[in-house]
């Protein structure tokens, strides 16, 4: 489901010009590549004529990740990505070759998860997977 202003609202944001078309870059993104550096949200503004920095791009992504609207990773040597957050949980894999991520879910991998931090007296409150992977060379 699309966010919309009142989410900005209920995130106890202003509805302001550059966080809806910020918004609106990453729910359009959201289909296709998903994960997207602020530079490719300033370089996707651009592209659609939208007169916005590169600074405030920065700073609204920032927003909105301490709003939750948007997860922070850092796949790639500390290069942040940021992904619409729709409450979903979900794990990744990165191409070392291509930079391509690929998200997946796994039940199996989430229960053993649980049962190890159990299994040494914790509870498991959240956790990031990233598999790091390279295309097999075919035989």
């Amino acid at each position: 489901m699309p966010f919309s202003n009142q989410d900005l609202r209920s995130a106890g944001l202003k509805v302001t010009l550059p966080r809806v078309k910020i918004l609106q870059i990453l729910e359009d993104s959201d289909q296709h590549a998903r994960h997207m550096s602020a530079e490719d949200v300033y370089q996707a503004l651009r592209d659609a004529g939208e007169d916005v920095g590169l600074a405030t791009v920065y700073r609204v992504l920032t927003q909105f990740e301490g709003a939750g609207l948007v997860t922070r990773h850092n796949f790639e040597g500390g290069h942040s990505v940021f992904e619409l957050d729709h409450g979903e949980h979900h794990d990744h894999m990165v191409c070392e070759d291509t930079g391509q991520v690929i998200e997946f879910n796994d039940p199996i991998i989430e229960e053993r998860q649980h049962k190890i931090a159990e299994e040494h007296g914790f509870e498991l409150v959240g956790h990031s997977l990233v598999l790091k992977v390279r295309k097999r060379d075919p035989k």
